[in-house]
């Protein structure tokens, strides 16, 4: 499973604009469907560049990444007051269960996906919570983001959420990437 961390040698190139083209702020923010009030984890959440989108819409964005030099690189921004950082791997997040109204990735699926990363999302996002994944697709041509090979398939992706108390409300396939979401099976 998710093997590859990204090099932050790299991290101002996650400030580019141009990332819209594979993940608008709409395409994002709507399936979550957030209303302000909500308590929101960004799993992957790197130099901020779309923690600082969705913070607006939310009462508090956790941005968890697993490198702190990423959190370093973020508050050398702007910081939105809504957003607290935490370095942590997603496979051992350190908040209570319920804790996230909803969560999303964007670009770190193939990063972070693990059976106990599956597991915590499970556990710390509350029933009726939604989650957002957009990520590289294994059936893209690899001309960005990670080699094909560390991609994996909207199939294989949506199988993973549904096998681990998530029930997928919709996804789409696209050329390069995969867009899926899934609210949270209340048990």
């Amino acid at each position: 499973m998710g093997s590859h961390t990204f090099d932050a040698s790299g991290a101002s190139g996650l400030d580019d604009p141009s990332r819209f083209r594979y993940c608008s702020r709409e395409e994002l923010v709507a399936p979550l469907g957030l209303d302000g009030d909500e308590v929101v984890a960004d799993l992957g959440s790197g130099t901020g560049f779309y923690t600082t989108e969705v913070a607006p819409y939310a009462d508090t964005v956790h941005a968890i990444d697993v490198q702190r030099s990423m959190h370093e690189y973020f508050l050398a921004k702007e910081v939105p007051a809504a957003v607290e950082l935490t370095t942590a791997e997603v496979g051992d997040l350190p908040f209570e269960d319920d804790a996230f109204d909803a969560a999303y990735s964007t670009m770190t699926y193939h990063e972070f996906v693990s059976d106990d990363a599956l597991a915590e999302l499970e556990r710390t996002i509350a029933g009726g919570g939604r989650l957002v994944l957009v990520d590289w697709s294994a059936n893209g041509a690899g001309e960005a983001g990670p080699p094909p090979g560390e991609r994996f398939s909207f199939a294989d992706a949506r199988e993973a959420l549904e096998s681990s108390g998530f029930a997928v409300t919709e996804g789409t396939e696209r050329p390069e990437t995969f867009h899926l979401a899934a609210t949270r099976v209340d048990l």
